[in-house]
C-alpha cells in the first residue's frame, strides 16, 4: 500500500461504501490473487485490541521495500486475510521471527528459489485458536492455519513489497506462497514437542519459522522398525536436486503419526532419529560434485572439514539442523521431508508472548521433560 493509496477505514475500507471494495483492492494490488475481507474500522480495532497497545506502535520493518509494520497495518492485513482477533498475536510473533536478522527475509523474498516461510506453532495457544496439526495439516479446510499463513504472506506483499516479477524473482513459485502455517500434533505425539526440545516450557507457546520448500512426500507402508522407516526418509533427503543437499543450511521433517509411533515403540528419541538421518543420508563426493565435470561451484559450499575424495561421504546436514515435528492424522504411513533454502537463512524460534520465554532445562540428549 503506497502513501497515496491509504485505506479509509471509517468508510468501510475504501473511498465509498457504494464501491465494490473487493474489486477496488484488486485494482490497487492489495491482494494475493484471492478476494480479501474489507478491513472495516470495527474489525481493525478489535484486531488491534487483541494485540494490545497503540495502533501506531511500530513492530518491525518488512524487506525488501522496508515498509513499517505498525500494529494497525498488521491488524488490517490480518482482517484482509480472514483472521479472527485471537490469531493476531501469532501473526505478530511470526513477523518478528521473520524479520530477525538471522532469517534473512530480504533474501527469502527476492530469491529465484521457491522458498517460502514455513511457520510451525507449538504450545497451548495453537490448540486454543484451533490450529490443525492432524489430518491434512498442510492442506485446506482449517481457518486458523489458512488465515494465519495468508496474513503473513499479505504483509510480505503489501508492506514488504515482495511481488513478482519486480522484487520477488522466484523462477517457478510455490503454492506455499499463499499460506504455509501449521501446528505440531502435540497431543498424539509419542515425543516431547519441538519447542520443548528447543528449551521452552511445554506450557509456553512459540512460533518457529524456516525458509522452506513445499513438503516432499515420504511413503513407507512396509517397514516396521526405525531403521527401515528412516532409511526411506534418507532416500528422500539425499536427492542432489534440493538446495539443502548442495547449499547445506537447515531442513524440517514432518514425521507422520504412524511412523512416529512405530519408531517410539522401539525406544528411539528425537536425538536418535536426527542422528540416524545425519549418518545415513547424503551422497558420495563423486556424485555430489559430478566428478567436477561442470567445475567446482558446489564444492565451495561444503564445510571445510569434509574430506573430498571420490568415495568420501557427504551428509545432507548435521543433526541439529534437522527440525523434527510430529504432524498428521491417525491413518496412513506417510511423512514429509521439507528442504530449506540453504545456508543463506537461519530458522528462528521465539515465544508468541514475551511472558512465555521460560525454559524446560537441558534437552541436549533428546530426553526432554514434559
Amino acid at each position: 500500500m503506497s502513501d497515496t493509496q491509504t485505506l479509509d477505514l471509517d468508510a468501510g475500507g475504501g473511498p465509498g461504501a457504494e464501491e465494490d471494495l473487493i474489486e477496488l483492492y484488486y485494482e490497487r494490488g492489495w491482494t494475493d490473487g484471492l478476494p480479501v475481507v474489507p478491513p472495516t474500522r470495527e474489525k481493525v480495532d478489535a484486531m488491534v485490541a487483541a494485540l494490545g497497545g497503540g495502533p501506531e506502535t511500530l513492530e518491525c520493518k518488512i524487506p525488501p521495500r522496508w515498509g513499517g509494520l505498525t500494529r494497525e497495518v498488521l491488524a488490517i492485513n490480518c482482517v484482509m486475510a480472514g483472521c479472527k482477533p485471537e490469531y493476531a498475536p501469532i501473526v505478530r510473533a511470526a513477523m518478528l521471527a521473520l524479520t530477525d536478522r538471522r532469517f534473512n527475509l530480504n533474501g527469502v523474498q527476492a530469491t529465484t528459489h521457491m522458498a517460502s516461510p514455513l511457520v510451525i506453532v507449538n504450545g497451548p495457544l495453537a490448540r486454543e485458536v484451533g490450529m490443525n496439526g492432524g489430518a491434512n495439516a498442510f492442506g485446506s479446510g482449517n481457518r486458523a492455519n489458512a488465515t494465519i499463513g495468508r496474513a503473513i504472506r499479505l504483509i510480505m506483499l503489501n508492506v514488504g513489497g515482495g511481488r513478482a516479477p519486480d522484487l520477488d524473482k522466484c523462477t517457478l513459485g510455490n503454492p506455499a506462497k499463499y499460506s504455509y502455517a501449521i501446528c505440531e500434533q502435540e497431543e498424539a505425539s509419542p515425543f516431547a514437542p519441538y519447542h520443548v526440545e528447543q528449551g521452552y516450557a511445554a506450557e509456553s507457546s512459540t512460533v518457529f519459522a524456516l525458509a522452506a520448500e513445499a513438503p516432499h512426500s515420504v511413503s513407507d507402508h512396509q517397514c516396521n522398525d526405525p531403521e527401515g522407516i528412516l532409511d526411506t526418509i534418507c532416500s528422500a533427503m539425499s536427492t542432489i536436486a534440493s538446495n539443502t543437499s548442495v547449499l547445506s543450511g537447515h531442513c524440517a521433517l514432518a514425521l507422520g503419526l504412524e511412523h512416529a509411533r512405530t519408531i517410539a515403540k522401539h525406544g528411539w528419541t528425537r536425538h536418535d532419529i536426527k542422528s540416524y538421518l545425519f549418518m545415513h543420508s547424503g551422497n558420495a563426493f563423486s556424485a555430489h560434485s559430478r566428478d567436477h565435470r561442470y567445475g567446482k561451484v558446489y564444492n565451495r559450499n561444503l564445510p571445510k572439514w569434509y574430506k573430498r575424495g571420490p568415495d568420501d561421504w557427504i551428509p545432507i546436514v548435521n543433526p541439529e539442523r534437522i527440525h523434527l515435528c510430529v504432524v498428521g492424522g491417525d491413518a496412513g504411513r506417510f511423512s514429509a521431508f521439507i528442504p530449506g533454502w540453504g545456508h543463506m537463512s537461519t530458522p528462528v524460534i521465539r515465544p508468541v508472548l514475551d511472558s512465555h520465554a521460560g525454559t524446560a532445562g537441558d534437552c541436549a540428549d533428546g530426553l526432554c521433560k514434559l
